[in-house]
């Protein structure tokens, strides 16, 4: 029997992600979107382009979550961005509500689903869905890591002039301005960069990379990153469907590792058919530690602000 996946945001991260996973032909995708037409529509786009892009993966668009029964995998991208005059608070209410009823519905249709969270303010949107969802934490992940990994990986492969094939790197902690890129585990065909880079050079990537999501932003005005987002989260869902079992660094939630305890922190982890089936334990230097600290206190901060709204 076909795997199934649905995506929940029809918008362009979402659709992107449906895509991506019809066209490497990982799973029948159904989209879902509270706007009437445009899940149905994408999704019918989508599957006119499959004799082209030669694929079999079935597409569904709908408006409610009967369509989504049984799914493997859910990615929710659903959400709204910070609008101008919209403090953090007000975007946290809004999105934490979405999130809530989002998972809640997944739940009814999908009780044995793994959940893929992109939605922002991640960290915590990860929180509300594992609260929500009353899911063990190996099945609600967060899709940061992957992302801003890819983005130091790019940066690192321009500035040497090399595949990116042959570029690995690792960020952790939050997504955002506090997140942790690692220069001492990020290598060029298994050579640290650091031996490729001046220490003045690696920390300009670093900054770039930090910033990576608001260069976007800027550019586009009117909008933010979705190709690489949607391949981030799809190359998450692959691991998992495949069981291919890759160490990826997401969001997780973490019970003592790296010195933190009921957060989600991204982290490396190894991604297989069962969600997140080890957290892997990377000894910091201690100003890794403490920049890793200061992330998780950005995450903890947010949550501790959902805690009043309740």
């Amino acid at each position: 029997m076909k795997q199934k996946v649905t995506v929940v945001g029809a918008g362009n991260v979402g659709a992107t992600a449906a895509q991506r996973l019809a066209e490497k032909e990982l799973a029948d995708v159904v989209l879902i979107d509270i706007v009437e037409g445009v899940p149905q529509g994408k999704s019918l786009d989508l599957a006119q382009a499959a004799p082209i892009e030669k694929h079999d993966a079935h597409l569904a668009g709908a408006n409610d979550y009967e369509a989504s029964a049984g799914s493997d995998i859910v990615i929710i991208t659903a959400g709204i961005p910070r609008k101008p005059g919209m403090s953090r608070d007000d975007l946290l209410a809004t999105n934490r509500g979405i999130m809530k009823n989002v998972v809640r519905q997944v739940v009814r249709h999908s009780p044995g689903a793994i959940l893929i969270i992109v939605s922002n303010p991640l960290d915590a949107m990860c929180h509300v869905a594992m609260e929500e969802s009353g899911f063990p934490k190996n099945r609600v992940i967060g899709m940061a890591g992957v992302l801003d990994s890819a983005r130091f990986r790019a940066f690192i492969a321009a500035e040497l002039d090399v595949s990116v094939e042959n570029v690995q790197a690792m960020v952790l902690g939050g997504h955002g301005d506090t997140m942790v890129p690692l220069p001492r585990f990020s290598t060029v065909a298994g050579i640290p960069i650091t031996e490729w880079m001046t220490p003045e050079r690696i920390e300009s990537l670093v900054a770039r990379t930090r910033s990576g999501g608001a260069e976007i932003v800027g550019l586009l005005k009117t909008g933010s990153a979705y190709y690489a987002p949607a391949s981030a989260a799809v190359e998450m869902a692959e691991s998992i469907l495949k069981d291919k079992k890759k160490i990826l660094p997401c969001a997780a939630y973490l019970e003592g590792e790296y010195g933190f305890s009921g957060l989600f922190v991204g982290v490396p982890v190894k991604l297989g058919k069962n969600g997140i089936e080890q957290i892997i334990s990377l000894r910091l230097t201690p100003e890794e530690q403490k920049a890793l600290e200061k992330s998780a206190a950005a995450v903890r901060e947010l949550v501790e602000a959902m805690k009043k709204m309740a």
